[in-house]
């Protein structure tokens, strides 16, 4: 009983010295809420292919065949947003401008050019001018199937070409469930989360036991009548106490201020977030036991956290990655954490497709704590 009673109040000791710490509070409870906001609105407008916005300016004598443009784009997933002005018009990220006299010109058999611009070439760009492309040649295609033979171009004889049945037809079957990474709020709360987590440990939780190691503290524990395994489990304790309070309060400013969903499985989910800050919490008491002084642990947690964030998929989505990065992720813990959130949040994966997520988690947390019990240094 003295065992657990000596952990326990060293668990409670140090967690409130930790919660006195300015440093602690800044960068357990301010910085991740603004990094949750500026990575979650930059990842948010390089979203996704599907439903984004496309401003289209057209004349009044435009005719029809742009609206038959449009139709297309609509078919092809855009969200179209007739501009009512050239100032609004200018104002989104995706604009195309049809040319006046468009219909006239075009079956006059003058070449006419349509004007796409993006504010942005990023990774979505080349999709763009796929799908805009693919909505022109598409018009242009039936309006010579239409005028074959001697036919007329009107708004009925595409409508009669599209409701007549095709000579080719594409047989299309799923190959799969389809995977469509996280982006937005999504992504960066989840990412922050757990990369904060771990940076919390590498520099508060490991910094900590170095000061007390220089200062002598950990000397007149040593002296006490607490054991060497009482005083491991309390430091553990009191970083897995931060790391816990840390992701709570991650998921609830999540919740709130960015309406982000945890899934159904949050039971599971919670569990693996626990191993996650279990293991964080044994890798910090492993830097900081073997760091020499305040200056290594520090740059040694800054460069390590992130370097871990990166690798893992906590920055941007790792199913964007080559199938290599992917594979190196489910090595880290960050990777394993992200992997886990990711199956359960945003895919739709039962339970059990995370139980080797937390079966690796689990192991290496017991794994370090076995480490840091048997190596830890009083002086």
């Amino acid at each position: 009983m003295s065992f657990l009673r000596d952990a326990l109040f060293l668990t409670r000791m140090d967690t409130w010295h930790f919660l006195r710490r300015k440093e602690t509070i800044l960068w357990t409870f301010v910085m991740p809420v603004v990094f949750f906001y500026f990575i979650g609105t930059i990842a948010r407008s390089n979203s996704g292919p599907s439903q984004d916005d496309l401003a289209v300016l057209t004349p009044a004598d435009a005719g029809f065949l742009a609206d038959q443009v449009v139709a297309r784009l609509e078919k092809l997933d855009y969200r179209i947003v007739r501009a009512n002005s050239r100032e609004q018009f200018q104002t989104f990220g995706r604009r195309l401008e049809i040319p006046a006299g468009f219909t006239e010109s075009v079956l006059a058999g003058r070449q006419m050019e349509l004007h796409f611009s993006l504010t942005s070439d990023d990774v979505n760009a080349d999709y763009d001018r796929v799908r805009v492309n693919r909505a022109v040649y598409t018009v242009l295609a039936d309006l010579i199937a239409v005028t074959r033979n001697g036919g007329t171009a009107t708004t009925e004889g595409f409508a009669r070409l599209a409701a007549k049945p095709r000579m080719l037809t594409l047989d299309v079957k799923t190959a799969g469930k389809r995977v469509v990474p996280p982006s937005g709020f999504d992504q960066s709360i989840p990412g922050t989360m757990v990369m904060f987590t771990l940076l919390v440990m590498f520099t508060a939780g490991a910094v900590t036991i170095t000061l007390e190691r220089n200062q002598g503290i950990l000397r007149r524990l040593a002296s006490s009548s607490m054991t060497r395994g009482a005083v491991t489990l309390g430091k553990w304790g009191s970083r897995m106490s931060l790391g816990l309070i840390q992701i709570a309060f991650a998921m609830i400013a999540g919740t709130v201020l960015f309406h982000v969903g945890w899934g159904p499985h949050v039971p599971i989910l919670l569990l693996v977030l626990a191993s996650y800050g279990a293991l964080a919490a044994v890798l910090g008491m492993l830097l900081g036991n073997f760091g020499r002084s305040e200056g290594q642990v520090i740059g040694l947690g800054v460069v390590g956290a992130n370097l871990l964030a990166g690798l893992g998929g906590c920055w941007w989505p790792i199913e964007i990655e080559p199938l290599w990065a992917q594979k190196l992720a489910l090595f880290l813990p960050t990777g394993l954490a992200m992997d886990a959130l990711h199956k359960l949040v945003n895919f739709g994966d039962p339970p059990a497709a995370v139980l080797p997520h937390l079966a690796v988690l689990l192991a290496m947390a017991l794994c370090g704590g076995y480490l840091v019990a048997r190596s830890f240094r009083f002086q």
